[in-house]
């Protein structure tokens, strides 16, 4: 390894203070640069993954509006929620991110809650990441159904589970292995998904048969049959389309990761939060992209509408020559394995800085962390295991994402709105990074959005979302004031303080 300059070591020592003025010691190896820390949550947003898998959320539902226009009010929603974290990655740049400010801001109750919703979030949007990539891989090597096909037992909730446990410990195996390896990797996934994502928009615009710009404001009803039976017939086209905004929601999370990784991050309070509002607005925009030309060129919309939950691969087939829409689904393939491999990096931070605080079972041994690795060996593999088994319990791809986007933006919203709440008083010490507008007025929006997202995510045929969410709640609450609250005291109770580099 080539020796430290004198400016690498005046960054280390500058963010080993923030951290201890935080409480904490460095323990984790701080090797991610502002790019890395960048790229590990454009991984997980990973427009090649969720807006993929998730394609027929959206297109069956209204067709091309719920991407012309849909997507960009979701992906407006989630750049304010964006930098309302931003602002308070900034003044807590440790790992645990939403714990973090929400155990500060509000006291340990709000930090065990917020930690277990995102924790639940994350563990659930890995499960549904491998699970769409198993399903994905499968649809490209033409497996459609389980009685299509002679390998459809190949979708069998059973084999599904064993195809996804061997993925995901692979994942786990990397993370086992150390940060260094795993920042490469993301490093490569942030490059591998503009030049995917990119090269797929080019070749779908050049092999299109026609290009209606029209299509991209056209309001289909895609219910029923007429969608593959996604969402249940409904003569509501505006319901139809507030339902499609599923695809942006699931799609545009994970982007907290940067502030998971913050004790693995260089100059943290200025990388971090730049980290997570780029990481939304450059997915959200590349998305957008990719998907404006799969619309445009699908040679026939209600026919690809049809195909349900393939019609993403249909309209592939049907406008690119084989060998190019082969190269392309490997591409894809492999951007959604880098998409859960950083899923993992992010959930096993926030697991291990949990721990640390004591807020999970056998916590000493979860936050241990492995003095040759500098990695936290057995939140790695916890998170894995949990994630495979929540595939036993939902193996329904939609119900998946659905848990998870709820669990992941109310994690992103509550400490938000402590914060708004707090400002003056458990809040005292601003970051040196500051969102462009009203904190409050930010916070406010993004509770709104936040709930109306949860509304939307209990319709049918999703209504078992609530049941998963709601036990998770209850259970909680009744953990915490059977006990938890008497022995859980949350982060270090000490005031942060912004130091100069």
């Amino acid at each position: 390894m080539p020796p430290m300059s004198d400016r690498s070591k005046s960054t280390l020592d500058h963010d080993e203070r923030a951290l201890r003025a935080l409480g904490y010691r460095q323990e984790l190896a701080r090797r991610l640069s502002g790019f890395s820390n960048f790229a590990l949550s454009l991984s997980i947003i990973c427009v090649l993954a969720g807006g993929v898998t998730s394609f027929h959320l959206g297109y069956c539902a209204t067709g091309g509006a719920a991407i012309g226009i849909g997507w960009p009010i979701v992906c407006g929603f989630a750049v304010i929620v964006a930098l309302t974290m931003g602002r308070l990655a900034a003044a807590f740049p440790a790992a645990g991110g939403l714990y973090q400010w929400a155990g500060r801001l509000g006291g340990p109750g709000w930090g065990f809650f917020v930690a277990w919703f995102n924790l639940a979030g994350q563990t659930t949007v890995l499960a549904a990441i491998n699970v769409g990539m198993y399903r994905f891989a499968l649809r490209t090597c033409g497996v459609e159904s389980e009685t299509a096909s002679t390998a459809g037992w190949l979708l069998d909730p059973v084999y599904q589970a064993f195809g996804v446990a061997v993925i995901t410990a692979s994942q786990a195996l990397v993370n086992h292995w150390g940060i260094e390896l795993t920042s490469r990797l993301t490093d490569f996934s942030g490059y591998w998904i503009m030049a995917v994502a990119g090269a797929l928009a080019a070749c779908l615009l050049i092999y299109a048969p026609a290009l209606e710009a029209g299509r991209l404001v056209a309001f289909a009803n895609h219910s029923g049959a007429a969608g593959g039976g996604v969402w249940p017939q409904t003569e509501s086209v505006s319901l139809l389309f507030v339902l499609g905004f599923l695809l942006p929601a699931y799609t545009i999370t994970g982007f907290d990761a940067s502030a998971q990784a913050a004790e693995e991050t260089h100059e943290a309070s200025h990388n971090v939060p730049r980290a997570i509002v780029r990481s939304v607005v450059v997915s959200g925009l590349v998305g957008w992209l990719l998907l404006v030309a799969l619309v445009l060129a699908a040679p026939n919309p209600a026919a690809a509408a049809a195909h349900g939950e393939g019609a993403f691969l249909a309209i592939i087939r049907d406008v690119l020559p084989p060998r190019i829409a082969m190269m392309l689904l490997l591409g894809i393939a492999i951007a959604q394995y880098l998409c859960g491999l950083a899923t993992m990096t992010s959930a096993s931070r926030l697991a291990y800085a949990f721990a640390r605080d004591g807020g999970l079972p056998r916590s000493r041994a979860i936050a241990w962390v492995c003095p040759k690795r500098k990695t936290p060996v057995l939140a790695i593999w916890i998170i894995a295991i949990a994630s495979v088994l929540f595939t036993l319990y939902t193996p329904v791809y939609s119900t998946i994402t659905v848990v998870c986007t709820i669990f992941l933006y109310l994690s992103y919203i509550l400490p938000s709105t402590l914060g708004a709440w707090t400002r003056g008083e458990h809040w005292t010490t601003e970051g040196l990074w500051q969102p462009p507008m009203s904190y409050r007025i930010l916070a406010g929006i993004g509770v709104f959005g936040c709930l109306f997202l949860i509304v939307l995510g209990i319709q049918p045929p999703n209504e078992h979302a609530i049941v998963v969410v709601g036990g998770f709640a209850i259970a909680l609450g009744a953990a915490w004031y059977a006990g938890v609250r008497k022995h859980f005291v949350g982060p270090p109770a000490v005031e942060p303080a912004v130091v100069d580099a």
